[in-house]
């Protein structure tokens, strides 16, 4: 079994950057040529010392990545450990350095905002690597995986966050290069596979008996984005923000004075450590979460509330079909658990979810729960027969909202009530029995995740022995329920950040078991932030995501000689929001200003009444033509922006105040950069 090095050198030269790692001395050295970036492997031995400008220790090789103007090889200069699983230490990448190609840099405006993107909003996410053991799988996929080839073929392409900029280097190893043809397994130790989510574990004890609680939520690669700028799914059946979530039990964890290589990976016997004593244990439970899996999206127009635009439920059936394909190839049977509002806007996703369901399952058996609070408490739709494999759908939909309404968050139990049979049916995985672990898909809430997790973790402790059948843990060992709580609690909040730039709403309810009113009113701050942030601020976010992901090349794609960040809105559209904030200025300086005595009042009052109207028109227009402020991703622009974009900026030309003064055509714009937007566009109609 092949594991990435955990100690690289990196030797800077002017013709080259030189990787060896000092504990493997006659191994090969990767080397990457510059100015081309081209990767090859050389004797360390023959490694030339005499042009080498500085000689650097890193934590390992994250990936190389092509920008405008240059390559650069991104490299992990420091990693924090954050403990062990099963022996084997984990780390949290904590600070990157990019090395450049070129060793004269070119300044260019694209090639460092696209520098800062990645800086600003990548590297500085929650990324979690080691060295000896697989964090993209869950225990139960990793006991059936060939475990002696090299860490990073055994990875799960779909969290395998770094595996775009890891192609350079997977390229080489799989098909060599002009003068080393062929596979290149000595490239295999310095291709490390990151995860991007929450890692959390934690030593602890309950009723006494020690063992360790772990909680892993990661982060898929496809279609990762921001909150309303990535919403579905894709032709590829790819849901928008995909999470698999596992919460892990080790008993007799005799792995936690181990080095990093230690311990033994064969699941199936349950022993994962090296040294003697009672049998090791994992119990893992896992579930995954993504946006509703038909093709719809959410229009940013300075509303609190974004338009809902829903197309076809018919046309996203084939992208639905492979979406639940690969969910139950890999989970089993699936629990689709929804618990959006079944009123106002949310209602249209609700509907098109349940049509979809009903369209992929061959028969179905359908049931609506009601009683005097609401006439929808529970929808379920059941498969009849099993005649294909998409009959393994189970949908229950559950009035959250509606049910919790006035700080009531204990009715939500209600919904693990309902689902009791089907968490049974589903079982969880134990290291040392193994079976069949179904999966269990939730939609748009973290508190579920949460309750259902509660409920699974209940019964392993009654499998265990350690509390007796009836008892839960919440009333049995008030410390282990108070660290259960912040655990899912930092989950989500981490899991929030990634696509709505802030912490979770309710986590009152996770850390507390109840809705406080100081919850309330964090929930009221988060919600005036996340409108900021996601007008104003998400576009750089998912350019960041875009680029860093593959989604969006810069050494590919067809923009011509222009700027890609280039702001192409006519200069009288940028100007209106300065005005605004001129105006409310001259407005703050006439009334705070001081006056002398004998100074006419007049003046002063229609020159503080000119600017509120001018303060107000700004104000109006910008909320009326709301589409032309919003800080819309510049990579790949989304078609429904494209078009919203047009159709304002044409209502603005036609009007009789500032249609003479629009030009009538975008300063600069290239219509190349948009072929690829509406292309797509029209594939999906």
């Amino acid at each position: 079994m092949t594991l990435p090095y955990r100690d690289i050198n990196v030797h800077v030269a002017p013709e080259s950057y030189t990787f060896t790692s000092p504990s493997s001395p006659a191994a090969p050295a990767l080397v990457i040529d510059r100015p081309t970036g081209d990767v090859r492997l050389s004797e360390t031995a023959s490694v030339s010392t005499k042009r080498v400008a500085r000689v650097s220790s890193i934590a390992g090789i994250l990936g190389l990545i092509r920008l405008r103007l240059d390559k650069y090889a991104i490299v992990i200069t420091k990693a924090q450990p954050i403990g062990r699983l099963k022996g084997h230490m984990v780390y949290k990448v904590i600070s990157t350095d990019f090395l450049p190609m070129r060793e004269r840099q070119i300044r260019d405006p694209d090639e460092d905002q696209f520098l800062f993107l990645l800086k600003t909003f990548i590297m500085s996410g929650p990324m979690y690597f080691s060295y000896s053991i697989d964090l993209t799988n869950s225990f139960q996929r990793q006991a059936s995986i060939d475990n002696s080839a090299p860490l990073w073929m055994r990875a799960d392409d779909r969290f395998f966050w770094n595996r775009f900029v890891q192609s350079d280097l997977i390229d080489f190893r799989r098909l060599g290069h002009r003068s080393q043809q062929g596979p290149q397994p000595a490239v295999d130790p310095f291709i490390l596979p990151l995860i991007w989510g929450t890692l959390e574990i934690r030593p602890t004890k309950f009723k006494g008996t020690p063992l360790t609680i772990v909680l892993i939520t990661r982060k898929a690669r496809y279609r990762a984005g921001t909150r309303y700028f990535t919403r579905g799914l894709d032709e590829d059946g790819h849901a928008a923000n995909y999470n698999e979530t596992e919460q892990v039990v080790v008993l007799n964890d005799t792995g936690g004075g181990l080095g990093g290589y230690a311990g033994s990976t064969d699941m199936q016997s349950g022993k994962f450590g090296a040294s003697e004593g009672p049998e090791t244990q994992v119990m893992s439970y896992v579930q995954t979460r993504g946006s509703v899996p038909v093709y719809w999206s959410e229009i940013n127009v300075l509303k609190y509330t974004p338009k809902l635009q829903i197309r076809g439920i018919e046309t996203a059936f084939s992208a639905a079909k492979k979406h639940f394909d690969e969910q139950i190839r890999i989970y089993g049977d699936n629990y689709l658990v929804n618990l959006v509002n079944q009123k106002g806007r949310e209602k249209r996703i609700k509907e098109a979810y349940e049509q979809m369901v009903e369209m992929l399952l061959s028969s179905k058996s359908e049931s609506v729960s009601k009683d005097q609070l609401t006439d929808e408490k529970f929808h379920v739709v059941e498969p009849q027969t099993t005649e294909q494999e998409l009959d393994r759908l189970h949908y229950v939909y559950f009035d959250y909202h509606h049910e919790t309404k006035g700080m009531q968050i204990h009715r939500a139990m209600l919904l693990v009530d309902k689902l009791h049979d089907s968490l049974i049916a589903q079982q969880y995985f134990r290291g040392v029995d193994m079976p069949a672990n179904s999966g269990l898909e939730t939609r748009n809430f973290q508190t579920s995740v949460s309750m259902l997790a509660r409920w699974t973790l209940d019964r392993i402790f009654v499998d265990l022995g350690l509390q007796q059948r009836g008892e839960t843990f919440a009333t049995t060992d008030p410390a282990f329920e108070f660290l259960f709580r912040n655990l899912w609690a930092d989950n989500a909040d981490t899991v929030a950040k990634a696509y709505a730039g802030t912490g979770a709403m309710k986590t009152d309810v996770t850390r507390l078991g109840k809705r406080t009113r100081q919850g309330a009113l964090q929930d009221g701050n988060i919600a005036v932030t996340r409108y900021y942030l996601n007008n104003f601020r998400d576009g750089p976010r998912q350019d960041a995501y875009d680029l860093f992901l593959g989604a969006y090349e810069p050494g590919t794609a067809n923009i011509g000689s222009s700027l890609v960040f280039a702001d192409r809105r006519p200069v009288l559209i940028q100007s209106i929001p300065y005005l605004l904030a001129f105006s409310i200025f001259f407005v703050f300086l006439g009334l705070f200003s001081k006056q002398l005595p004998d100074s006419a009042v007049l003046p002063m009052r229609i020159f503080i009444f000119f600017w509120l109207i001018v303060a107000g028109w700004s104000l109006h227009f910008i909320l009326q033509n709301g589409m032309l402020f919003v800080n819309w991703p510049k990579l790949n622009p989304r078609p429904w922006a494209i078009e919203g974009y047009q159709e304002t900026i044409g209502k603005i030309r036609k009007g009789t105040m500032l249609g003479s003064f629009v030009a009538k055509h975008e300063r600069g714009l290239s219509t190349a950069r948009y072929l690829n937007a509406e292309e797509g566009k029209k594939r999906i109609e």
